[in-house]
């Protein structure tokens, strides 16, 4: 039960190469999708879990290689959150920028594309903050965590 069938050094490196991985296919993937799942992207994320299993551990079962894998998954997160919070490029690269999808009422449709975001989810933001004209919006921001900010004319 708590015999490991491979080195810890390896599982390591495992649990950090399969880190790395997974966050740069959310990268890949988006801002929106990262911040506002659809219930396809909750499946993806929930049996992404099980796809990684065997990456992580090698095939080691037992719980001491299990504990060591999780172990070197939050050091990496912490690792990867200190150089973010220390260093405005490191933080850029790994989280990105904020996008404007409205500028003056105008909706910048090349970033709603590359995006992917739809006009419907970008009129659903603007009823939650009460907008119910794109004449009415001074900006409309994509943040890093997937929220859309919203700035209305004449509101400061």
């Amino acid at each position: 039960m708590f015999t490991l069938s491979i080195g810890i050094p390896e599982l390591i490196l495992r649990a950090v190469l399969v880190y790395a991985a997974i966050f740069l296919l959310l990268r890949i993937v988006g801002k929106k999708h990262v911040g506002e799942l659809a219930p396809f992207d909750l499946v993806v994320l929930l049996i992404l879990s099980e796809c990684v299993q065997g990456a992580l551990t090698a095939g080691d079962t037992s719980v001491t290689g299990g504990v060591i894998a999780a172990a070197a998954l939050f050091g990496t997160n912490q690792v990867v959150g200190y150089f973010s919070a220390s260093n405005k490029k490191v933080e850029r690269l790994l989280e990105g920028k904020p996008r404007i999808l409205v500028r003056n009422g105008h909706v910048c449709r090349d970033v709603l594309k590359r995006e992917q975001i739809t006009h419907s989810e970008l009129v659903e933001a603007l009823r939650r903050e009460g907008c119910s004209s794109l004449t009415k919006v001074r900006y409309a921001i994509l943040e890093n965590d997937g929220q859309i900010s919203i700035g209305l004319r004449g509101h400061r």
